[in-house]
């Protein structure tokens, strides 16, 4: 497994690092079953009371699903099978808060994991990109989870213009995607430092302010994500062809 949990009792923190930076920390099928199972047993944890997510290596908090997966599909085109759809708190019902501490690059199915997250902290070298378009694959259920914490006309330039642009940690920050900048390989000393305030706090109190902040969108994200099986049903290149765009796929890039 590449899922690494540590615990602080005195501060009441937890850290969970995907592991593989030699991968940019590319999430195996295996991790993502281990991310829901570290999800839910956070709930019976009563002595951690506030989550940071992060990635090991400072090359990459991480790039979504690794491309040697394999995920074999129904044949039925009303619905797929999405191997990230769990990997995130909220996704298991917990509702604890979680912050996110990204250095490098985070994309793709990174997204699932920083769309639950209740804020982000970025080092100043992060960036953010969503490479599925140029790759002949629908961005749905990533577009979703970001849509509810960006402008649309950024989240919508970032699905659209793929591998060609990355949004800097400054962008962000300006978009309100991210809520903090620290210089490079700070990131997660801020988020420690964030989710050790939260965590002295009440755990009640805290939780349920988690619940209520969810409360105001979940009605339209739950609606969006009931789409999205289908949009990537009808959209998605047959994976040969996916497989041929991304070995052909462009080196360059802009960063805004």
């Amino acid at each position: 497994m590449s899922v690494r949990v540590e615990r602080d009792k005195e501060t009441g923190v937890a850290v969970v690092t995907l592991d593989r930076p030699e991968k940019h920390n590319a999430i195996t099928l295996d991790m993502a079953r281990e991310l829901g199972s570290v999800w839910r047993g956070f709930r019976y944890e009563d002595e951690v009371r506030a989550i940071v997510v992060t990635g090991a290596g400072g090359r990459a908090f991480c790039t979504g699903i690794d491309r040697s997966a394999e995920v074999p599909q129904p044949s039925s085109p009303y619905t797929i099978d999405d191997p990230l759809i769990a990997i995130g708190p909220k996704a298991n019902d917990l509702w604890k808060p979680v912050v996110a501490a990204v250095e490098g690059m985070a994309c793709g199915g990174a997204f699932y994991l920083l769309g639950e997250a209740e804020f982000l902290i970025a080092g100043e070298s992060a960036t953010f990109f969503d490479p599925h378009t140029a790759y002949g694959m629908v961005s749905a259920f990533e577009t979703v989870h970001m849509a509810q914490r960006m402008p649309y006309g950024e989240i919508a330039r970032m699905a659209l213009m793929g591998t060609a642009e990355r949004v800097s940690a400054r962008r962000a920050y300006e978009t309100g995607l991210v809520s903090e900048v620290t210089e490079p390989g700070r990131a997660l000393e801020a988020a420690r430092e964030a989710a050790a305030v939260i965590a002295s706090y009440p755990t009640e109190a805290v939780q349920g302010t988690v619940r209520a902040l969810w409360s105001t969108k979940e009605a339209s994200r739950a609606q969006a994500l009931a789409h999205a099986p289908h949009l990537v049903a009808l959209g998605n290149l047959p994976a040969d062809r996916q497989a041929e765009l991304f070995t052909s796929r462009r080196t360059g890039f802009r960063t805004r």
